[in-house]
């Protein structure tokens, strides 16, 4: 059985923590314990004063897939919603005080999609490519996107993303501002690691007071989270998605 340990590895150097998915069999499809796992990680950077930025990374052509089907599966069969681990996951994005930097090589499906909307910098591959299908899995978005996105990219590009599913590419991606700078694959890491050095060596009152301007309240995103997983719950017992799931795995075969 694979530990948990293998599947998201923490790694600390000097001022940066790097929180890197590690299940390329499964594209970082994130489980219950791998949500837990990135929970921890990030909440316990800002126990360490040393630790001053975190990036979350992937694999070579792999950000993150989403969230693995088979627990959604299990929680629809179960009346179930997201689960508790996952939501402290979303909740740790949405208030932690140690800046985030992410490192997207390849796909970004979903929450992998949807995480860097809590990132500070985003350093992308030029062959990432960012998709959030949850509608056409009859479900709802989460993290908190149903907010930030409209924000970030204007309602157009938000509801083409979001609602009808639409796919950006790493240049797309970059003029909607969902990410920061674009390299080629073999960069990623190098570039992101070089953007949280940068954030690190910043005077860390005042890059701590100037983000919280920036970011405001925590708590309005924590109530649309919330509000979200309520829907996503009643969604995911619906009908729509299980035909939407059958469809999906059918396809698999």
């Amino acid at each position: 059985m694979t530990r948990v340990a293998d599947l998201v590895l923490v790694s600390d150097d000097g001022p940066v923590r790097t929180v890197r998915m590690n299940r390329p069999e499964k594209k970082n499809a994130l489980t219950v314990p791998m949500y837990e796992a990135m929970a921890d990680a990030i909440e316990g950077a800002a126990a360490h004063p040393a630790l001053r930025c975190v990036v979350i990374a992937g694999v070579p052509g792999a950000f993150c897939a989403g969230n693995d089907l088979q627990d959604f599966l299990n929680a629809s069969a179960h009346a179930e919603g997201l689960a508790p681990p996952l939501m402290r996951f979303l909740a740790a994005l949405a208030r932690v005080e140690t800046p985030l930097v992410a490192a997207v090589s390849g796909l970004a499906v979903g929450i992998g999609t949807t995480m860097l909307l809590h990132c500070d910098h985003v350093v992308a591959s030029s062959e990432a490519r960012f998709s959030t299908p949850f509608v056409h899995l009859g479900l709802v978005p989460e993290a908190a996107s149903s907010l930030l996105a409209p924000r970030r990219m204007g309602h157009a590009r938000a509801f083409a993303l979001l609602a009808m599913g639409r796919p950006l590419d790493a240049a797309g991606a970059l003029a909607a501002g969902i990410v920061n700078t674009v390299v080629p694959p073999a960069e990623v890491d190098a570039q992101a690691l070089q953007a949280a050095r940068e954030i690190a060596a910043l005077p860390a009152e005042a890059l701590a007071a100037t983000r919280r301007l920036m970011r405001g309240s925590p708590d309005e995103a924590i109530e649309r989270i919330e509000a979200e997983a309520d829907l996503f719950g009643e969604r995911l017992s619906s009908e729509e998605a299980r035909a939407a799931f059958e469809a999906f795995l059918s396809r698999k075969k």
